[in-house]
């Protein structure tokens, strides 16, 4: 097992990887205490069974240059293979302002290939490559230093089998002919927005049930400290203030530490210094908000006019074009979509790109009178209408 820890050993890896048609890629990371992932390990493997398996060490090297693995990550000639990529191109984009291209997702592709819904590796190496995986590091503090060996086999398995679970996958894809559905999917994997976070929208994540302007306009004023404290500071949000005691400072608007300092719920840090004055702050600012910046709740879901019936027979339809297809339903279509649908809304993912052939076109038949559907045993199927 080669440990990569200086920029000269990194280079030369990844020059080697650009004369390869691909490149699996794996990291190892800590989230528990900062707001942005710490870094700790990066996994990689060439193609076969002699293809060479690396880590790549950013903490041991401390000095090293991740420039040389953005610079791979650029090759075009070079597919980067991942296995539930998201939190792993955000570490990359957030560090190295850079995506994989091109990338290979093999969460993504299995699911288009019938695997399930958000299948994980585990099952894929048992189902596709016929191996078990040795779990028992898998609750490793990848920032402490020395790694064992039994650290460092169980983080090379997940890209040493990844050779053999994306061959298959992609094998599969061609197969089917549906590179544009993965590579569809893989466009919000690099897009910036994915993982752009903005202060001022973070309210949006808060679930209250709450209507009012002005309880809203607090909510917003907090949750924008909060994400902004907790940025700059690199600390999780739930260390500056967890959305229970976001929600008790928007409805009791402490004004003094005195009055913050009742709160039931804020943690000890939260009821003095800076965190304190910037609750206080918030608090203060919500108060002031005018009427017409004050959030909007979304009531949209609630105006729905729902038809109960065809809502049932469009998840039949959608559970018979999933089986057909061998594609798991809830890539195609989330239940809400299903609803929204029968309520007469069209500008939804499920009526799009490759879920429209899919699934959307006949939908909209459907709802439109133009199909029924009968059931023959166990099969459902589509019959069109005279």
């Amino acid at each position: 097992m080669r440990t990569i820890t200086t920029t000269e050993d990194l280079a030369a890896y990844c020059e080697v990887a650009k004369t390869q048609p691909y490149v699996t890629i794996d990291t190892e990371f800590l989230r528990e205490r900062t707001y942005w992932s710490k870094l700790c390990l990066i996994q990689m493997a060439l193609p076969g069974k002699e293809g060479e398996a690396v880590l790549v060490d950013p903490i041991e090297g401390a000095e090293m240059s991740l420039a040389p693995l953005y610079d791979l990550f650029r090759h075009t000639g070079t597919v980067k293979v991942f296995h539930a990529a998201r939190q792993d191109l955000e570490i990359f984009f957030v560090e190295g302002g850079v995506f994989p291209t091109p990338l290979f997702d093999t969460q993504v592709a299995a699911m288009v290939c019938g695997y399930g819904e958000q299948v994980g590796y585990e099952t894929l190496v048992k189902k596709i490559a016929r191996e078990s995986l040795d779990k028992t590091s898998r609750f490793t503090d990848w920032s402490r230093r020395p790694l064992s060996d039994a650290q460092k086999e169980y983080a090379l398995a997940d890209v040493t089998h990844l050779r053999v679970v994306y061959e298959s996958l992609s094998k599969q894809i061609r197969k089917s002919g549906r590179e544009a559905w993965v590579a569809e999917e893989l466009t919000l994997l690099t897009d910036p927005e994915t993982y752009t976070i903005r202060p001022e929208e973070a309210w949006q994540r808060v679930k209250t049930r709450t209507t009012s302007g002005r309880f809203l306009a607090m909510v917003k004023a907090l949750a924008q400290f909060r994400e902004e404290y907790a940025q700059k500071n690199n600390v999780p949000r739930s260390r500056v203030m967890k959305d229970d005691a976001l929600l008790e400072v928007a409805s009791t608007r402490p004004t003094n530490h005195e009055e913050l300092g009742r709160s039931r719920l804020l943690l000890r840090e939260g009821r003095r210094g800076d965190i304190a004055d910037g609750i206080i702050a918030a608090v203060k600012a919500g108060l002031e908000m005018k009427p017409e910046d004050m959030p909007k709740p979304d009531l949209s879901r609630e105006q729905l006019q729902v038809n109960p019936a065809l809502a049932d027979l469009l998840r039949v339809l959608l559970k018979a074009k999933s089986e057909s297809l061998g594609v798991a339903a809830k890539l195609i279509a989330a239940t809400a979509e299903l609803d929204a649908i029968a309520a007469g809304e069209r500008d939804l993912p499920a009526l799009r790109g490759w879920r429209q052939e899919a699934f959307g076109d006949d939908a909209l038949r459907l709802c439109r009178g133009e199909i029924a559907l009968t059931a023959k045993g166990n099969l459902v199927q589509v019959v069109a209408l005279p």
